[in-house]
């Protein structure tokens, strides 16, 4: 059987950008397993990015991905949205492999990032502080970045974050 060629490209500048102008939004969709079954499964979720760039989202203990990601830590986060016109496999996506990361309530950064959160989030002010809600940070591994048609990208932590 003929090798199958990677048609997938190292990111290059333009990626970067465009990959970072995904993460720039306010929710996603969120894969995670199962905590009872380790099935895949699929949420949308409040997005946002901590100060240093590093994907975050705020969830409450009552959704199943909460217990999803206590238990498997693994997950992925689907980021872009079609455009009212033309084909939705035609416009830019993202897709981030992250480590999930809860932020515990004696962490001494949760005090910055709930702030953060708030500035971003105004809303949750009404929930952020009951005690089933919890910051997420999802740190990133890898992702895949699908800039439109024969346009993708392999991008790196630090090609997302710009963190050295």
């Amino acid at each position: 059987m003929p090798k199958i060629p990677d048609l997938v490209a190292a990111a290059d500048p333009e990626a970067r950008a465009l990959a970072r102008a995904l993460l720039a939004t306010s929710h996603a969709a969120l894969a995670y397993s199962d905590a009872e079954t380790g099935q895949p499964s699929i949420s949308r979720i409040a997005f946002g990015l901590a100060p240093d760039g590093t994907p975050m989202t705020l969830i409450s203990a009552l959704a199943p991905h909460f217990a999803g990601l206590r238990r498997h830590a693994d997950c992925a986060i689907m980021l872009g949205e079609p455009a009212g016109k033309g084909d939705p496999l035609t416009h830019p996506r993202l897709m981030v492999r992250a480590c999930a990361i809860f932020v515990e309530p004696s962490d001494p950064d949760r005090p910055a990032l709930r702030d953060h959160w708030l500035a971003t989030h105004p809303k949750a002010r009404l929930y952020i502080d009951f005690a089933d809600f919890a910051l997420v940070r999802l740190i990133p591994q890898s992702a895949l970045l699908n800039a439109g048609f024969a346009k993708a990208y392999r991008l790196t932590a630090t090609d997302l974050t710009g963190a050295p």
